[in-house]
């Protein structure tokens, strides 16, 4: 027992020394002491490390902070401007194209685009930028590669790139981005835009049979599944000549016909330089089986680059010493003055010198480590936590004054992006109809049916007010873009006060008789009019569901809820076997043409296997959209683009529905944030306070040590009872009191 009393006095004692001499501070953080006072961004990753760094195959959302801070493609995004403004980024400037015939004349920029068979693009690379630090560089005093060819066992004890003790660099060329634009077509490599590029770059298609030879050829003797390979030398002959590098700082790139679209591919990571050498050194035996790789440890020219990668676990951005530092812009929309986000005008970037994403597996964690501080940004890619905030804020005034009392700051923008419900264009129901007298039919049901979906209320239940009701395909941002009321759909509302206001049911209540069923009956059988919405997953019960049920009954209108898997309801689409369903797009680029595609005849999903998943028809449509292929932006692709979102507002394929918003969630000392969905390199621009956070956390995290004393009374009181008992039993026999040693005896007799 007294052992016992011995251990539990010393635990409380541990306990209590650990506890006050803690070297993290304050002691819940989960970074070691003096980490918060650093240029250093702290954000997080869920479920699973990014899978492809590589630019040539990255296509993920999750994967963007990465591609896009450490690669640089020829083009970019200014950071604060709305509607997108394109600008150069490796680039020297952003270069209009020569337009060629067939026979090689030289055509007038305002050529008709039918007349023109090539499109040349000569693009100036900036003289001066350097690759950042990496061994596939380094060489020895001699002028040797230290890492090329690797030595046998050379490799055994390298797992990350930082076990490469040395490094190099070189100059950015355009022969880097004529490899990349090469690798694209490589069967090795298996990229997931090379058959889009390959339609449009002249030769690239017959490069790639070309390189799906030469790659058959060198695996004939190796065995299958075999991991190293013979490196793929894409130097070896002339390419192709839809992209060739002029001199060292300019890269010739020519397309078929006239693509004025084609600039903002050069602005996506998939055309970003690939330096031969990191491809050759990562080709050598071994560094598959250790995970090296461009997929795992790019090497590129931007501000930052990758020092530390532990899968599904922490990855860390550093400052790459060779960035050349960007000036900061300098304009924005009018409301970025008074927010601050232009008072780092023409100040070099990046600003931060690490970013460091830790691992979260669920929300919760996530969200209780941001509110205490530990998280600057919860995640850089994703606006989903920034709304949710909103949404909770406008539920609870709680958590709106604890975010207040935090300063987190909350901003919004509409992304780039539509849900959009569609009717089936080959339904003959709500389709395009066999006859043109029940075209019209067809039509006007249509038009009722958006007149009765009230999307303002579906925004409010649903969307938590964080989405924008679409009077048409193109998206804010986007030029073709116009705002309400002067950008309303007239069929479904009217203009009261300057305002849209949706048109009455009873508007919709005669389109619906016109169009043969009054008060929702067949006017020749009388039988119901039962429509069918076709849905990827849940039941009848589902409140959206439920929701719309009303909403079609408002006009007399039975929805019917077919919901199946999404395996299943994918191969409806295909066969254009769905009747209305719902649909949404994210814009690769900031154009119009990326919308109205989707509703480009020849692009039908059942016909054709393309985009257009309502299978909508309309020859004048299609005329424009060829047209507008063709046209540069100014007043004329304008005006196009408003003759378009007509057409397709009376014909109604679809009921617009809403384009979402995406918010940011930032903590009160970090600056130049603002959320997009189209700038993919904001980590260039984010700049924080560290000492501000220091002091934040501190305050937010303040350790109460009254709890732990209060502890330590609590076990000592429980404790005392059997101590007090322990000692007593030790005073006593089997008799009673324990009698005095002889000596003690002795003792008491001399004095007595």
């Amino acid at each position: 027992m007294g052992a016992w009393l011995q251990r539990m006095s010393m635990v409380i004692l541990v306990s209590v020394l650990t506890l006050t001499g803690c070297t993290r501070d304050p002691i819940n953080s989960p970074y070691e002491t003096g980490d918060l006072s650093e240029n250093t961004l702290y954000t997080a990753f869920v479920r699973q490390s990014p899978k492809y760094l590589d630019p040539a195959r990255s296509y993920s959302n999750d994967e963007t902070p990465f591609t896009y801070n450490i690669y640089e493609p020829l083009y970019g995004y200014q950071y604060l401007k709305r509607p997108y403004e394109l600008i150069p980024r490796a680039a020297a400037e952003i270069t209009p194209p020569r337009y060629l015939d067939a026979q090689g004349n030289v055509l007038p920029v305002d050529a008709p685009g039918e007349q023109i068979a090539e499109s040349v693009y000569d693009i100036p690379i900036r003289p001066g930028i350097r690759f950042q630090p990496h061994p596939a560089f380094a060489r020895e005093p001699d002028g040797s590669e230290s890492y090329f060819p690797l030595r046998p066992g050379e490799l055994d004890d390298k797992f990350y790139l930082t076990d490469f003790p040395k490094t190099g660099t070189r100059e950015l060329t355009a022969n880097d981005y004529v490899y990349a634009f090469r690798r694209l077509a490589s069967p090795r490599v298996a990229s997931p835009i090379y058959s889009l590029m390959a339609d449009y770059v002249i030769g690239m298609q017959d490069y790639g049979k070309r390189l799906r030879q030469r790659d058959a050829e060198l695996r004939k003797a190796l065995p299958a599944g075999q991991r190293d390979l013979p490196w793929l030398d894409l130097r070896e002959d002339d390419g192709f000549e839809g992209v060739q590098a002029v001199d060292d700082h300019t890269l010739r790139i020519r397309i078929k016909g006239k693509y004025p679209q084609f600039k903002y591919w050069l602005a996506m990571t998939f055309t970003a330089p690939i330096p031969w050498e990191a491809d050759r050194f990562y080709s050598q035996p071994g560094m598959a089986a250790h995970d090296l790789s461009l997929n795992t440890w790019p090497a590129g020219t931007g501000p930052y680059m990758l020092v530390e990668s532990l899968q599904n676990r922490r990855h860390v951005l550093a400052r790459n010493p060779n960035f050349r530092g960007e000036p900061y812009p300098c304009e924005g929309e009018p409301t970025d003055q008074a927010r601050g986000l232009l008072a780092d005008c023409g100040k070099p970037t990046p600003f931060l010198d690490h970013i460091v994403f830790n691992i979260e597996k669920e929300a919760l964690p996530l969200t209780g480590k941001f509110m205490q501080g530990y998280y600057d940004i919860p995640q850089v890619e994703r606006g989903e936590i920034g709304v949710a905030m909103l949404v909770a804020a406008g539920d609870s005034p709680d958590k709106a004054k604890t975010y207040r009392d935090h300063g987190i700051q909350l901003p919004t923008t509409i992304e780039t992006s539509i849900w959009y419900m569609g009717f089936n264009w080959l339904d003959p129901v709500v389709g395009q109809g066999d006859t043109p007298e029940q075209q019209e039919k067809n039509r006007k049901l249509r038009q009722a049916i958006s007149i009765a979906f009230n999307w303002e209320e579906y925004i409010a239940v649903f969307e938590n007010d964080q989405a924008v009701a679409a009077n048409g395909p193109v998206p804010p941002g986007v030029l073709g873009y116009r705002e309400p009321p002067e950008g309303i759909n007239r069929e479904v509302y009217d203009v009261v006060d300057g305002k849209p206001k949706r048109k009455s049911l009873e508007v919709a209540k005669q389109l619906l008789a016109q169009a043969g069923y009054p008060n929702g009956r067949n006017a020749q059988t009388g039988a119901p009019l039962i429509l069918y919405y076709d849905a990827m997953t849940g039941g009848g019960s589902n409140p959206m569901f439920d929701w719309m049920r009303r909403q079609m009954a408002q006009i007399g209108i039975q929805l019917d809820i077919r919901s199946t898997d999404y395996g299943r309801f994918q191969d409806k689409m295909q066969r254009g076997a769905a009747q209305i369903f719902l649909w949404g797009w994210l814009a690769d680029y900031p154009d119009a043409e990326n919308f109205l595609f989707l509703l480009y005849g020849p692009n039908g999903k059942a016909k054709h296997g393309g985009e257009n998943a309502a299978n909508y028809t309309n020859a004048e449509f299609d005329r424009l959209f060829e047209q507008l292929k063709y046209l540069d932006d100014g007043p004329e692709k304008v005006a196009v683009i408003d003759r378009m979102q007509a057409i397709v507002q009376r014909d109604a394929p679809w009921m617009f529905g809403y384009f979402p918003m995406s918010g940011g969630a930032y903590q009160q000392w970090v600056g130049n944030a603002k959320p997009t969905q189209m700038v993919r390199n904001i980590l260039q621009y984010i700049k924080i306070d560290p000492a501000l956070r220091v002091s934040k956390i501190d305050e937010w995290n303040t350790p109460r040590w009254w709890p732990l004393w209060l502890l330590v009374i609590v076990v000592v009181l429980a404790i005392w009872p059997s101590y007090v008992a322990l000692k007593r039993r030790e005073r006593q026999t089997a008799f009673g009191s324990r009698p005095a040693t002889p000596a003690v005896q002795a003792s008491k007799e001399s004095q007595s």
